[in-house]
């Protein structure tokens, strides 16, 4: 058998170059007929098979064989099944036989029916855990809010140090202010924040979640159980995030991190998306998204709830904040806009508005925030006593009537 490769050459020299069968058959001492079969019939394998090596599997094939056809496609399951019937090979060998046998679709998991959705009529979110190296070389994690239009591919990413309620809440209203709209479905996965329990299959939600969509005007869809292929669309988002954006991401703090992934998305949304063909930018002006509820009702899950703590201090996003010793104890809301913290009464009073600081574990304190602590001995209201009166004041009774008294008693 010549060497692998003589029908290209033989090809190439007869049928691009021009050249003569007599003329090759002289360069290369191929006979002119062997030329001519070549170009007839191509390359063929060798037909000489040579000894081949008894395997230490082959035993078992007929085995193997049978558990693959009922089903059965894991090296290690079924290394298990013929070592009780006393194979003692590896598991290599055992992958090797495997991997052309197995049917392609096991390669690629099961097999889903590609989704569309119509203008304005689908969201779906997720939270993702991103890393990041912090200023002494510390391995730390941080949660990123993703949601992504359905139609439109528009991506809005958010950084906070918390998932719960009160988070989602305030990074779904964020979105929606970023979409400048509000999609007729939202498709998110079974979080503890969002759904409770399964109610012979019908989701229980929970009660603010439930609320908050009513008056944002959406209905809430889950996707199916181990399928994260239902929201495939926000399941890339999510690497996209994490191998776009963040891998290499330079930034000093929180806030400067959470400025440069808006510019980001900004720049994406710009981008001409890889599935669709055009930028999300100019498909989002087609997305009919339903309008956005009243500025009292975005507001009102912008704010959380905090307790003042015995020194003074509230805590919000990792930082504590300085509040007036007078209300200790006592519950106030807080917003962050931009760069700055509101913090307001029960009563709806502004109290204090601080410079955000995005620097965890730090204190910032407030303006005058022990004065008269010691005065009133760090009691916010009047301690309980007694009062004395001039005798003139005091009223004077007929001895008859404390006989009486102590008669009736």
């Amino acid at each position: 058998m010549k060497e692998s490769g003589t029908y290209i050459m033989l090809y190439e020299q007869v049928k691009i170059q021009g050249k003569k069968i007599s003329e090759v058959s002289r360069m290369t001492g191929m006979s002119r007929n062997t030329i001519k079969k070549y170009l007839r019939e191509g390359e063929k394998a060798h037909k000489a098979t040579g000894r081949k090596k008894q395997s230490k599997l082959d035993p078992y094939k007929t085995a193997i064989q049978e558990l693959m056809r009922i089903g059965i496609y894991n090296a290690n399951t079924i290394l298990e099944r013929i070592r009780k019937m006393g194979y003692d090979g590896g598991i290599t060998i055992l992958k090797d036989y495997l991997s052309p046998l197995r049917p392609p679709a096991l390669r690629f998991e099961t097999a889903v029916r590609r989704y569309e959705t119509k203008p304005g009529k689908q969201a779906q979110m997720d939270w993702g855990i991103l890393k990041y190296k912090d200023k002494k070389g510390r391995i730390c994690k941080i949660a990123c809010f993703v949601m992504i239009l359905g139609y439109s591919r528009m991506r809005y990413v958010e950084f906070s140090r918390r998932c719960d309620e009160a988070s989602l809440l305030r990074c779904m209203v964020n979105a929606f202010e970023y979409f400048n709209g509000v999609p007729d479905t939202v498709l998110t996965d079974r979080m503890k924040t969002v759904v409770i329990s399964s109610d012979h299959g019908r989701p229980v939600w929970q009660e603010t979640f439930e609320r908050f969509a009513a008056e944002m005007g959406f209905v809430p869809k889950l996707c199916r159980v181990r399928r994260p292929q239902t929201k495939g669309k926000v399941e890339r988002l999510v690497h996209f995030v994490r191998d776009s954006f963040m891998a290499g991401r330079r930034f000093t703090d929180f806030g400067d991190l959470q400025a440069q992934v808006i510019a980001w998305c900004d720049e994406v949304n710009h981008r001409v998306h890889g599935t669709t063909g055009e930028r999300p930018v100019d498909l989002w002006r087609d997305e009919q998204l339903n309008a956005l509820p009243s500025a009292s009702v975005l507001s009102s899950y912008q704010w959380e709830e905090r307790k003042v703590a015995r020194d003074c201090f509230i805590s919000f996003n990792g930082v504590r904040y300085g509040v007036n010793w007078n209300y200790c104890g006592q519950a106030v809301k807080v917003r962050q806009k931009g760069d700055k913290l509101t913090i307001v009464s029960s009563d709806g009073d502004i109290l204090y508005i601080h410079d955000v600081c995005h620097q965890s574990r730090k204190h910032v304190w407030a303006k005058g925030q022990y004065d008269g602590l010691e005065i009133h001995e760090g009691r916010p209201y009047e301690a309980p006593y007694g009062l004395q009166v001039l005798i003139d004041d005091v009223e004077i009774r007929p001895l008859i009537e404390y006989e009486n008294l102590v008669g009736v008693i």
